[in-house]
């Protein structure tokens, strides 16, 4: 396991890093700021940040570098201010603990962490695909029902077309559906 901890105080990072004891492998780094190229090239399976009390400025370098888009991040904080848990997952972490930080718990937390942050990524994936495959159909449906207004068939025979179509293109349907959609608009005068 790689580790990056983000953490300007060494004695609170050298918790954590006890915490890791036992695990095999492991490699872990130590950075007083979060450096987006380093973060990128030492390629962390987990980010730790490790501080007294988060500031906006940590959260948002967070969010704006999308950390917690491409790996999980655990914080750990001395203190918090109403409201700032929230900005912290808003910003993609996956684990926010206020006053836990013992060399006992961290481990646990991590792994925590880390399934949860690989559970929310396959929702993501699997809701982007509903919502493109969903897109897709309605796509589909738009194209057979002109097909059906323009050339008098039945809503079957329509797929079929449309389907023969893709097949005898080798593209996907949806595109064969996007494309009649675009040239039956290009004919009525609404892409000009």
């Amino acid at each position: 396991m790689r580790v990056l901890i983000i953490d300007p105080d060494s004695a609170r990072a050298t918790l954590v890093a006890e915490g890791l004891a036992g695990v095999a492998p492991l490699e872990v780094r130590q950075a007083t700021v979060f450096d987006e190229a380093e973060a990128a090239a030492f390629a962390p399976d987990v980010v730790v940040v490790a501080a007294e009390s988060p500031d906006r400025d940590v959260i948002e370098s967070l969010r704006e570098a999308g950390v917690g888009e491409l790996r999980p991040v655990v914080m750990f904080v001395d203190r918090s201010e109403p409201g700032r848990a929230e900005e912290a997952v808003r910003a993609g972490v996956a684990a926010y603990v206020v006053n836990g930080l013992a060399p006992a718990r961290v481990r646990s937390i991590l792994e925590v962490a880390m399934s949860r942050f690989r559970l929310m990524r396959q929702l993501r994936d699997d809701l982007d695909k509903a919502k493109s495959d969903l897109a897709s159909r309605r796509t589909i449906e738009r194209a057979k029902a002109l097909l059906m207004k323009e050339r008098g068939l039945e809503e079957e025979a329509a797929y079929r077309l449309l389907r023969k179509l893709s097949m005898d293109s080798g593209r996907p349907l949806a595109a064969i559906a996007a494309d009649f959609l675009a040239f039956a608009g290009l004919l009525r005068g609404e892409g000009a």
